[in-house]
């Protein structure tokens, strides 16, 4: 008897062949950005796995050196010195940055094409709290090697936290074990990134792959006329499986190349933590919300009710991006226009939602512009112009090309 036919018979592989590994995949370049995310995962735990084997989830002081430094500190020094382990522990930075820029990237598809309306609202809302979920996982990895520019930025976090009215305190508690840096921060820190955050994503993801099992992939516009009414693509096995690993080795290549020619955050340059502020400047997906917190006066302040009050803090880190969040959630329930459900609508035809989403895009380069405001030496006023206006102007003259050169098709 063959293994296959062992296994067929406790297992019902041919069913499971037959439902599933014959699912048609749409061959199109724009949907590969799903797959890099989930090959940015898969590659982010094993090399996180790697990772704890050599790391220390402690602040408690130990002798290296000659000096008394922070075990944290010391175990990623210890990495690095492991043969290939400076190159991995680089690998895990750039992969994060990868995860993110292609999730961003892959919900801007779905936004720009419409696959967000009825009835994939559900893997809409499971996509941002993934983004969110992949974001929050990388700004907690940002603590744990416990060097003078981890501690700043994440005390920039923590100060964000902790000024939501009436709950921050409570937040800054169960997030940081208490007042940031103390010493139940980086045990607290370590198992939300090595385990909660973790579960968290493969539970939303697992979930986000299912539901676009059960509803089929969008399809390419093209296919409405080369096969209506058809799904249109190529088999998950063996061809859809095999195009995933060409695409994984790629992408395996181009990140260990990266990893080796550009080390990622040398702990030895940074320091130890120490009590002066270092000048330091956020990763690319943070530097926004940081342009937004340099433009935004501290003086900036709202008295609530029972002690509490709004600040500048809580305007630039939590205000002003939970309100874009919320707009997003409620998107697929604002923008219920009828579509057909199978098949991406095209940017050209819907000039406004388009036109808006590059004047968002806009304010995100405008507001990570405005975290270089010391280097450019530019006043508040100035990006303050630049904020509101270069946004409208971006959206305004999309909107009047697109409705010249396409019509009005929406």
């Amino acid at each position: 008897m063959s293994v296959y036919k062992w296994l067929d018979e406790r297992l019902d592989l041919d069913r499971l062949n037959k439902k599933f590994m014959r699912k048609a995949f749409p061959v199109h370049h724009s949907f590969f950005l799903g797959e890099i995310t989930l090959f940015s995962f898969i590659t982010l735990v094993l090399t996180g796995i790697f990772l704890t084997f050599g790391y220390e989830p402690s602040s408690r002081l130990v002798k290296h050196a000659g000096e008394q430094l922070p075990a944290a500190y010391v175990s990623v020094l210890y990495i690095d010195s492991l043969p290939f382990g400076r190159v991995l522990r680089s690998a895990h930075h750039w992969a994060a940055h990868i995860m993110v820029a292609a999730a961003f990237l892959h919900m801007l598809r779905i936004l720009i094409s419409g696959a967000y309306k009825k009835p994939r609202e559900i893997n809409w809302l499971l996509g941002l709290l993934l983004l969110g979920a992949t974001v929050v996982t990388a700004f907690v990895g940002y603590s744990l090697p416990y060097d003078a520019f981890s501690v700043t930025a994440t005390q920039i976090g923590y100060g964000i936290g902790k000024s939501i009215p009436y709950v921050g305190d409570w937040i800054a508690q169960v997030m940081f074990g208490g007042e940031y840096p103390t010493l139940h921060s980086i045990p607290r820190l370590y198992a939300l990134h090595v385990l909660w955050l973790p579960l968290l994503l493969m539970a939303l993801i697992g979930l986000h792959m299912l539901i676009m099992i059960k509803q089929k992939h969008t399809q390419p516009k093209y296919a409405e006329e080369v096969a209506p009414g058809k799904i249109l693509g190529v088999p998950m096995a063996p061809m859809q499986l095999s195009v995933m690993t060409l695409l994984f080795l790629l992408y395996l290549g181009v990140l260990f190349i990266l990893a080796g020619a550009i080390i990622a955050h040398p702990v030895e340059v940074y320091g130890p933590p120490t009590t002066a502020t270092p000048a330091l400047k956020p990763d690319w997906y943070f530097l926004w919300i940081y342009g937004i917190l340099q433009i935004i006066p501290s003086s900036w302040k709202v008295p609530l009710p029972f002690g509490a009050e709004i600040t500048s803090e809580f305007i630039g880190g939590v205000l002003i991006p939970g309100i874009l969040g919320l707009v997003a959630l409620l998107l697929p329930f604002l923008d219920n226009r009828k579509t057909k459900m199978r098949y991406v609508e095209l940017p050209s035809h819907h000039p406004m939602r388009t036109s808006v989403t590059v004047g968002l895009l806009f304010f995100f380069f405008v507001a990570t512009f405005a975290g270089w405001k010391q280097e450019l030496h530019l006043t508040n006023g100035v990006l303050w112009m630049m904020l509101i206006f270069v946004p409208l102007a971006a959206w305004f003259v999309t909107y009047v090309l697109m409705r010249q050169i396409y019509g009005p098709k929406e």
